[in-house]
C-alpha cells in the first residue's frame, strides 16, 4: 500500500463543509473507477498543532504504484465530469503540501534501489 498524504489550507472564504462534500464526490468517483483504494479527511482539532501543520489532512490509499499511475491517468482524461469534479475541489484550496509514503520497513527496501 502507498499513502498519498496532503496537508491543506482552504481559501479564507471557502466553506469547510463545501470542501468536504466536493472532496467526497471527487474521491468517490476515483474509488468507483478503481483507481483509489480508500481515503480519509481529517481536520485539526482545538488548534493543537505546530505552525507547520495545515488545517486539513487528507490521506489517499493506493494498492501500489500502478494504481496511483492509473489515478493520474484519469485526471489527464479530457472528460467534462472529471474536470468539473477536480475543479470543485482545487478551487477551494489555498495552500497544500503533499508526500507519498509507504509502510516501513517494507519488503522492497526501495531506498536501496536505483535504475542508474
Amino acid at each position: 500500500m502507498n499513502l498519498y498524504h496532503c496537508q491543506i489550507d482552504l481559501h479564507h472564504e471557502a466553506k469547510a463543509l463545501a470542501f468536504a462534500s466536493a472532496l467526497d464526490q471527487w474521491l468517490g468517483y476515483l474509488k468507483d473507477r478503481g483507481v483509489v483504494r480508500n481515503w480519509r479527511l481529517l481536520r485539526r482539532k482545538l488548534s493543537l498543532a505546530s505552525d507547520s501543520c495545515r488545517d486539513f489532512l487528507l490521506e489517499i490509499e493506493f494498492d501500489d504504484m500502478v494504481q496511483l499511475d492509473a489515478a493520474f491517468k484519469v485526471l489527464g482524461e479530457h472528460d467534462e465530469e472529471v474536470e468539473r469534479l477536480y475543479a470543485n475541489v482545487t478551487s477551494l484550496i489555498a495552500h497544500h503540501d503533499i508526500g507519498l509514503y509507504r509502510p516501513f520497513p517494507d519488503t522492497e527496501r526501495a531506498e536501496r534501489m536505483a535504475l542508474i
